[in-house]
């Protein structure tokens, strides 16, 4: 066959036009009709690859595709060479990383440069130095999964306290252990601002046509999200409180909950608690200590109350659900107590929708304990030393 400047031209373009296994077909089947030393002409006439024809020749007398296998070429990614890497870099970060104290977004920022995590991986988990990816590759892994470096006036504290430093370290050491204790179980817990029931512009746009009240408005009333979460299992349970929040409250929903989880954790000696240290439930608050001593001798179970240093409660893990139930409502008009509690149940944080409870028991204020009092309870917990307010540790009755 002889190739003019028009067939050569023909050829050309329609081999641009297709792709694969099609083009390789194509290229073997004009290789063909030009006969013996096909190839050879079409390498210098055409341009063409000899190894890509004879690739296409073979998928022509068997009848098969030959797979590219693009993602096969090339030098491999770190975690490939590194099976661990990632997992790694999230265990490292995880505890130093908080959500948007705004909500106004549901990314995580970090204490930690991508150096400092570098570094930690070669101290902490072992890794070498020469094995190790570049300190831009890690900032780019920890872009990848989720957690933001770059410094934000809105994550900054307002201030530190002397122990901030210690405190985390102590928590982080905590949390580390009840993660690798297959008897205890760490959880998460704190509220989040009342909502107000009613048609109040809450920001962004509405789903649905009603317009927002912007004045007289009418008597409302108030739910206070209260949340325990299970950051190994990925676990979110919503409580959404009509009443004051209390001490008494609080134990109550813990022990609503543990009752509720009960069956399937009878193996779990001791609960690792996750706290910001508020109000109500700080370990100076007399009912609360009193109540979560109750609770540990009911149960039989040993409790660990960790909490983190002041201005930092965004490090809490219930917090980042908090952040994306906001996101999950922003805009939307609760206008009824029905309204927030199908909102809630419908949230979809790491994968699973949270159980949702109302609560309507009404709670009272100012229950506390007498000094008296107060010095039996401390008989029966032990505070760490030096940073006694942060950690406590109570004992049931045969935990």
């Amino acid at each position: 066959m002889q190739l003019t400047d028009s067939l050569k031209s023909l050829y050309i373009k329609t081999s641009q036009k297709l792709k694969g296994s099609d083009r390789r077909q194509f290229m073997a089947e004009v290789v063909k009709g030009l006969g013996r030393g096909g190839q050879i002409i079409a390498e210098r006439e055409l341009g063409w690859n000899r190894r890509t024809i004879r690739k296409g020749i073979q998928e022509l007398e068997h009848g098969m595709s030959i797979a590219d296998s693009f993602k096969l070429r090339g030098r491999k990614r770190s975690e490939e060479n590194l099976p661990f890497l990632l997992s790694d870099i999230v265990s490292i970060v995880d505890p130093q990383s908080q959500t948007d104290p705004t909500f106004n977004s549901i990314k995580l920022y970090t204490r930690l440069s991508a150096a400092e995590v570098r570094h930690q991986l070669i101290e902490l988990k072992g890794y070498q130095n020469e094995e190790l990816p570049s300190i831009e590759v890690i900032r780019q892994r920890l872009n990848q999964l989720g957690y933001g470096l770059k410094q934000v006036a809105k994550t900054k504290p307002i201030k530190e306290i002397p122990e901030t430093g210690a405190i985390f370290k102590e928590v982080n050491r905590i949390n580390q252990e009840a993660d690798d204790d297959l008897a205890t179980l760490r959880i998460s817990m704190d509220a989040k601002v009342g909502i107000k029931v009613g048609e109040f512009d809450r920001g962004g746009k509405t789903r649905v046509p009603t317009v927002a009240l912007d004045h007289d408005f009418s008597d409302c009333s108030t739910l206070t999200p209260y949340g325990i979460f299970l950051p190994q299992e990925s676990e979110l349970f919503l409580f959404f409180v009509q009443s004051k929040l209390t001490a008494d409250c609080i134990v109550d929903l813990l022990e609503d909950w543990w009752l509720g989880v009960l069956d399937r954790f009878s193996h779990i000696r001791k609960i690792v608690i996750n706290q910001d240290n508020g109000p109500e439930n700080n370990s100076r608050r007399t009912q609360f200590m009193f109540r979560i001593l109750e609770f540990a001798h009911k149960f039989q179970l040993k409790i660990q109350l960790a909490y983190y240093p002041p201005y930092h409660s965004k490090y809490n893990p219930v917090e980042r659900a908090f952040g994306w139930l906001e996101q999950h409502w922003s805009g939307s008009l609760l206008d009824s107590v029905d309204t927030v509690i199908k909102f809630a149940s419908t949230l979809t944080f790491k994968g699973k929708n949270p159980m949702v409870t109302l609560v309507e028991r009404v709670y009272h204020t100012g229950v506390k304990l007498t000094l008296a009092a107060m010095a039996e309870v401390e008989k029966q917990i032990q505070r760490l030393p030096n940073l006694k307010q942060w950690f406590v540790e109570i004992f049931g009755s045969s935990a």
